[in-house]
């Protein structure tokens, strides 16, 4: 599918310079021939300028050796060019410089054709990778929205109960032990340690206590001391309140 792609772009590519280079020409064979010949260099300087020097250099920040290959580059090119042009003054215009194309001659007019497509190339490649990245962005968002967990999974009372994450104002510490304070039922005590049941949660969870973590969602009030939750207040300690602070003020 990729090779079909970057073929199409070629064809039509091939096409409009066809059409650049005779429109001073009585007809576009000789045109269409000059582009045939002319495309490999066209083409070896967009994938070595797109696929090596750009990713290779300027996405890793070495300025001056992109700046320095992309010259060894230009002059590569313009050298291949001349070659071309040399080819077809014998091949097409017969050693007549009156039979050439009038643009062929133009060297500056060749090589601002040439890296014009060089650019249109690097944009087009630059345009599928922003493309593909926002699609995989995406993705990895829709799965996460479908396999995140709503639910905490605990054992209690000797067996495992599942426990709404919306429903739960706060969980308190009890040494071994932890309860989780829900807004549907009475609090559930399960042997857990609380940073364990802390890394299960998801990130609107947030300790202000060592002995406490707290759903933000259900926070309606705060100070530098307290968190309030409906018309419950617990206590805000010294060692967590920077980070809490910097999160309920956002």
């Amino acid at each position: 599918m990729q090779t079909t792609r970057h073929l199409l772009f070629w064809i039509v590519i091939t096409g409009l310079l066809t059409v650049v280079f005779g429109t001073s020409y009585p007809n576009y064979l000789e045109p269409l021939l000059f582009v045939i010949m002319l495309l490999p260099v066209v083409a070896g300087t967009a994938y070595f300028f797109n696929s090596y020097l750009v990713p290779r250099y300027l996405f890793k920040r070495k300025t001056f050796l992109f700046i320095l290959f992309s010259g060894y580059l230009l002059v590569a090119s313009l050298y291949l060019e001349m070659i071309i042009i040399t080819t077809a003054f014998i091949f097409l215009a017969k050693y007549q410089y009156n039979n050439m194309i009038p643009l062929a001659t133009n060297v500056p007019v060749v090589t601002i054709t040439l890296y014009c497509v060089v650019f249109l190339y690097g944009f087009v490649v630059l345009a599928k990778k922003t493309l593909t990245h926002q699609r995989t962005i995406q993705s990895l968002k829709d799965k996460q929205e479908k396999g995140e967990e709503h639910y905490l999974l605990v054992r209690a009372e000797r067996k495992t109960q599942r426990i709404s994450i919306e429903s739960i104002f706060y969980l308190e510490s009890l040494g071994d032990y932890v309860k989780i304070h829900t807004s549907s039922s009475p609090p559930i005590i399960t042997k857990e340690k609380i940073s364990k049941l802390g890394a299960t949660l998801p990130g609107s969870f947030l300790r202000v206590h060592r002995s406490y973590i707290v759903n933000t969602d259900k926070v309606v009030a705060f100070s530098k001391e307290m968190v309030q939750l409906a018309s419950i207040q617990l206590p805000i300690s010294r060692t967590y309140k920077k980070s809490v602070m910097n999160v309920l003020n956002k």
